[in-house]
């Protein structure tokens, strides 16, 4: 039983679909402050409390040592694992911003590619897989953005609008000249859906036609972009 108990637990996090408990704690936190009395816990850290890629985000290579004994003895098994992890978040994230998930994608991709090719020394690449791990993890604390595109959703419209898209919505306004297009354009598109998005409007046909028309008033057209932007937007926490 013991056995097949580790097995279980290998195959949960090698696939990805390791549960983490971390985001249950709250709840479970809640019930035994309701329902058991007790005297007030000492918080200590432990592995379990985090998941595979929150503990190689804190830990970078020291975070091997957590992967159960089956799993860590073997090289391969280790670097399948949190390329499994790493490929589960970058598919869980792709909608809040396309392109930069796509790139992040392939540059797992590339990285495989060398591992699997024997290319590349087992240390190199563990720190290589430990550094883009990070960059999938702490995308919305990303510093190459010029100034006022500072958060996530500006983030993911600066990436995915096209040339020409920006030139569209830029026109007219001089006075953020002294922005590039680009940047001009995502500020103009942001306010633009600040103005007009409503409380709860996510799932209501006729918020969403608002936020919608303001898109496509901006881009001078309708159409399959129109939609696409739109689901990009309907993506952003922020909106």
């Amino acid at each position: 039983m013991t056995h097949y108990e580790k097995v279980l637990e290998e195959v949960r996090l090698a696939s990805g679909d390791h549960v983490d408990m971390k985001s249950l704690e709250p709840a479970m936190r809640h019930l035994l402050d309701t329902y058991i009395r007790a005297e007030d816990s000492e918080k200590v850290f432990a592995f379990d409390d985090m998941g595979l890629i929150d503990l190689i985000v804190v830990h970078g290579e020291d975070a091997v040592g957590a992967l159960p004994d089956g799993i860590r003895s073997d090289e391969g098994a280790v670097a399948e694992t949190i390329e499994n992890n790493v490929r589960k978040l970058i598919i869980d994230e792709m909608a809040v911003n396309p392109k930069y998930y796509e790139k992040m994608s392939e540059l797992l991709d590339a990285l495989i590619k060398q591992r699997k090719q024997e290319a590349i020394k087992y240390k190199d690449y563990l720190r290589k897989i430990v550094e883009l791990t990070r960059q999938v993890r702490t995308s919305s604390v990303r510093t190459d953005y010029p100034p006022n595109i500072i958060s996530p959703a500006r983030q993911a419209l600066y990436d995915n609008l096209s040339d020409a898209e920006c030139n569209a919505i830029a026109v007219g306004h001089a006075s953020l000249a002294d922005a590039n297009t680009r940047q001009t354009a995502v500020l103009v598109l942001h306010d633009a859906i600040q103005a007009v998005k409503k409380a709860d409007w996510r799932g209501n046909k006729f918020k969403e036609r608002e936020v919608k028309a303001a898109i496509s008033d901006l881009l001078g057209h309708a159409g399959d972009r129109v939609e696409a932007l739109f689901e990009l937007v309907k993506n952003q926490r922020e909106y």
